[in-house]
């Protein structure tokens, strides 16, 4: 997923610093991840505050001239996203085929308005190394790198659903979204299977969102995973789940006519029933973090409406009024047709 991304020019302040560890519980990645070792415990960074416009290191109040070198894990790791500053694109000593060097451009924009780069099977398969995943199969990186790449760019396409409905302020959030989820993705453009096409970006005066960091916290649930796991226990018919195998946090740039500002948004990653061996399937779960009356608001605004258009009969209407207007166009077109005769 998203922590498999590499960039070595940070353009936002950092995030803290960790390993991408095994989810507590009994959680388990899908067997198409090498994910299936238990991961050492994460390493913590100190978040230091950068003033804009800055040298990105600013030293501690009453620190020595020449700063203790770091070493270890913590010194290979970029505090952006938790992947290592350099990713080595050589042939491994145990690596037994050759793997593809290139690497393919996402559609995500970084803050400075370029795109996220994945890393190549190569960096794949070396950071995996790095982590201490030895045991992972070579002829399978390639196929990882696609689940993953694939994973965040339907990430993006559902944070942009909701960038689409709010980035403007409640009230024309409110109304993108009163007439329930259907029609608001075809108010909105989405394509016939439902995702966002992430390539453009239609909202007027307002420019498009941006990924600037994400982290992973996998040994973290989230309070609604939290939630419907406790719901499964106690109706385990409606609700029984497994728990999020992985969870992410994305922060991202907004932009109006009020200015800039950051929202951060929570992932839960789900395994699916798999189709068949060679088509797992995965559930993601986005939502803006409650950070604030503004992020609940909004996830209370997008399931409220939805809630209320179904309950009322909503869906039933707009199919009633459709009817009838096609019912009027064809008694329009025979009347015009016996005028002719």
């Amino acid at each position: 997923m998203g922590w498999f991304w590499a960039d070595t020019t940070p353009s936002a302040p950092a995030a803290p610093v960790a390993q991408h560890p095994m989810p507590v519980g009994n959680a388990e990645p899908p067997p198409q991840c090498p994910m299936h070792k238990k991961a050492t415990p994460p390493v913590k960074a100190e978040q230091a505050q950068v003033p804009k416009g800055a040298c990105p290191y600013v030293p501690p109040e009453n620190a020595s001239s020449t700063p203790e070198p770091k070493t270890g894990l913590l010194a290979k790791l970029n505090p952006l996203n938790n992947m290592f500053s350099e990713l080595d694109n050589k042939k491994a000593d145990i690596q037994s085929r050759d793997l593809p060097l290139s690497r393919e451009a996402s559609t995500i924009p970084k803050g400075d308005g370029s795109l996220w780069e994945y890393p190549s099977p190569q960096q794949m398969y070396n950071a995996m190394l790095r982590k201490g995943y030895v045991d992972t199969d070579v002829t399978a990186v390639e196929s990882m790198v696609s689940v993953h790449n694939f994973l965040n760019e339907g990430a993006w396409a559902e944070i942009m659903g909701w960038e689409r409905r709010f980035a403007r302020g409640l009230k024309e959030g409110y109304e993108i979204c009163k007439n329930g989820e259907q029609l608001a993705n075809l108010k909105l453009g989405t394509a016939e299977d439902g995702i966002f096409d992430t390539t453009t970006w239609d909202v007027r005066d307002v420019p498009p969102p941006k990924l600037l960091r994400f982290t992973g916290r996998p040994t973290e649930r989230t309070p609604k995973a939290t939630v419907m796991q406790w719901l499964g226990w106690i109706n385990p018919e409606k609700y029984g789940t497994a728990p999020p195998f992985d969870r992410h946090d994305w922060f991202v740039e907004r932009c109006n006519e009020q200015g800039c500002k950051e929202v951060r948004y929570v992932i839960d990653y789900y395994e699916g029933e798999a189709v068949s061996d060679d088509e797992p399937v995965f559930h993601l779960d986005i939502r803006p973090a409650v950070d604030g009356p503004t992020s609940a608001a909004e996830r209370l605004i997008r399931s409220g409406t939805e809630f209320w258009w179904q309950a009322s009969g909503g869906s039933a209407r707009m199919l009633r009024k459709l009817q009838e207007e096609k019912k009027r166009r064809e008694e329009e077109m025979a009347a015009k047709s016996r005028q002719y005769n």
